[in-house]
């Protein structure tokens, strides 16, 4: 079975191959190719993959082959699976989706608010080409996206290729993992009432036999309070809530908070992962035979560090993660459980991104959104969730109607859908503001909004 890997040369790759090695040899994956545009970045991460698998060398089985190119049509040729992992624009374009939007007072995030405006702009055109191929170049492939902002990009990749295309994140199953064990339950035993978008849901209920233990933990201040979200949210607008909300929910919820913290902090995330980054790869070229090591040394800090501004006290210090957080990846799982279960038809219950099909009251058929699914070979199909309250309605459908916008500015290539877009999205506050961000966007990244019209 041959996957392809999309955003080949990315840091994470590593956890992907490292859940492929652990897999059962009957459905182990055979071939893995990894595309980049950006082949000294394929040369190291091949580095890490062949130490990863050396590390492996006493495993009954062998490990997946695996190779680069940089050719597009030639990675995909053939495939069964394609991995989309790509960030296009690279990490300048992700500080400069932290940066416009704080040098006008809003919020600076990647996915959330009018970076992910920006993100999804540059990154639809080069989505709908990559579906194309996949159309001409590997037809029965299914499309696992994780490229962001994943929601939008899979509905855009969806226009072409259909069902065969699913998103996958891995908050949803870990707010889910966190909350079935402060309940003294596995996960596995228990139904999962989850629903929204990508970056954007609810968990609101969690069935043990047909009754909803979610109350129970609402009410029990010491075990809401241990788990991240209570310190994140705050265990009383968690009972005002009635649900525990995706971690991304905080920029929405306290967005003043949000953008005082990063503002305050000395670089953006996005800052911090250019140097980080830089120095990995550098290292890795120059000490190959350290490959490994580098690369999970530099795992650690950067999971223990992610969405830091959420986690800073009334004190300025910042809250450490919980051991299993930082441990966890997360999404390499889901999206390796969703491909067995396509792929040798053994049933999952997963949270993916895929056609809302009714699933959630109030949106599109068409919608791509964030809820359970049953998967097998026919692939994944969405099971009944509660409906959302209004508050949660609106905002989804608010948000929903945004992506929708940036699809068509990206293929229609029009300023003026461009401009609704980040108009019309809740964290942006004036028309004025949307056009000084277009102009911002168009000024820094020129080769991938000039062309706007």
């Amino acid at each position: 079975m041959k996957l392809v890997i999309l955003g080949g040369g990315g840091f994470r790759v590593p956890l992907v191959h490292g859940a492929l090695l652990r897999d059962p040899a009957d459905r182990r994956v055979t071939e893995v190719v990894l595309h980049d545009t950006d082949g000294a970045r394929l040369d190291v991460m091949r580095r890490v993959l062949a130490a990863q698998a050396a590390r492996d060398a006493g495993a009954a089985t062998a490990p997946p082959t695996v190779t680069a190119t940089t050719d597009l049509d030639t990675a995909l040729a053939g495939a069964d699976f394609v991995f989309s992992a790509m960030r296009v624009g690279g990490l300048e374009g992700r500080t400069a989706d932290e940066r416009i939007a704080l040098d006008l007072g809003l919020l600076g995030q990647e996915t959330t608010g009018p970076g992910g405006v920006g993100y999804g702009l540059r990154t639809v055109p080069v989505a709908l080409d990559v579906a194309e191929r996949v159309r001409r170049l590997a037809p029965d492939a299914w499309v696992i996206n994780f490229t962001n902002p994943a929601g939008l990009v899979t509905q855009a990749m969806q226009s072409v290729l259909g069902a065969r295309v699913v998103g996958i994140c891995d908050s949803p199953l870990g707010l889910a993992k966190r909350a079935a064990g402060a309940l003294g339950h596995d996960l596995d035993d228990l139904e999962i009432d989850y629903a929204g978008l990508n970056h954007l849901g609810w968990l609101a209920g969690l069935r043990h036999d047909g009754r909803d233990l979610l109350p129970d933990l609402l009410a029990d201040d010491v075990a809401l309070g241990a788990i991240e979200e209570g310190q994140l949210f705050g265990t009383e607008w968690l009972r005002t809530l009635g649900a525990l909300p995706n971690e991304y929910l905080f920029y929405y919820y306290f967005t003043r908070d949000a953008i005082a913290q990063i503002t305050g902090a000395p670089q953006t995330r996005g800052e911090y992962l250019v140097g980080q980054q830089a120095d990995f790869y550098a290292r890795v070229t120059a000490e190959p035979e350290q490959a490994w090591q580098r690369w999970d040394s530099v795992r650690r800090d950067r999971n223990a560090t992610y969405m830091q501004e959420t986690r800073e006290t009334d004190d300025g210090h910042t809250q450490e993660r919980a051991e299993a957080d930082v441990e966890g990846g997360g999404y390499e799982g889901v999206a390796l459980a969703l491909m067995a279960a396509i792929a040798r038809d053994e049933p999952a219950r997963l949270i993916l991104n895929v056609r809302n099909g009714g699933a959630v009251v109030g949106l599109p058929d068409d919608a791509v959104v964030e809820v359970p699914c049953r998967v097998d070979a026919a692939g994944p199909v969405p099971v009944t969730v509660s409906p959302l309250p209004g508050h949660a309605l609106g905002l989804v459908q608010q948000v929903k109607a945004v992506d929708e916008l940036v699809i068509r500015a990206a293929v229609e290539q029009s300023r003026s859908l461009a401009v609704q877009a980040f108009a019309l999205h809740p964290l942006v506050d004036s028309v004025t503001v949307a056009r000084e961000l277009l102009t911002a966007y168009s000024a820094r990244l020129p080769e991938h909004y000039a062309g706007l019209r």
